[in-house]
């Protein structure tokens, strides 16, 4: 992954910190209970969307491109059907 998209990742996950200390804000100030529950709604969106994009990448650097040096470079080799069976696991996971 380059450093451009490392730092738009390090960004959502910034972003997704703050909404869930504005959850904690909100519960200190004992907001409205609705309030709350829809700003939790989009920390989980927010989660699923920065859950997507890993997974897309994941799939496309290290499953697709195994063995071409795309790969995170602390990816361990794997065969086809071990890297199968890593993807089950995050998507169940993930889901």
């Amino acid at each position: 992954m380059d450093g451009s998209s490392q730092k738009k990742l390090a960004t959502r996950v910034k972003r997704i910190a703050g909404q869930v200390a504005g959850i904690e804000r909100m519960l200190e100030e004992r907001r409205y209970c609705v309030d709350i529950l829809n700003q939790i709604a989009a920390v989980r969106s927010a989660l699923d969307a920065l859950g997507v994009e890993l997974l897309t990448r994941h799939l496309e650097m290290c499953v697709l491109g195994h063995g071409s040096g795309t790969e995170h470079e602390t990816a361990r080799p794997m065969t086809q059907e071990e890297l199968l069976e890593e993807v089950k696991t995050a998507l169940s996971r993930f889901l």
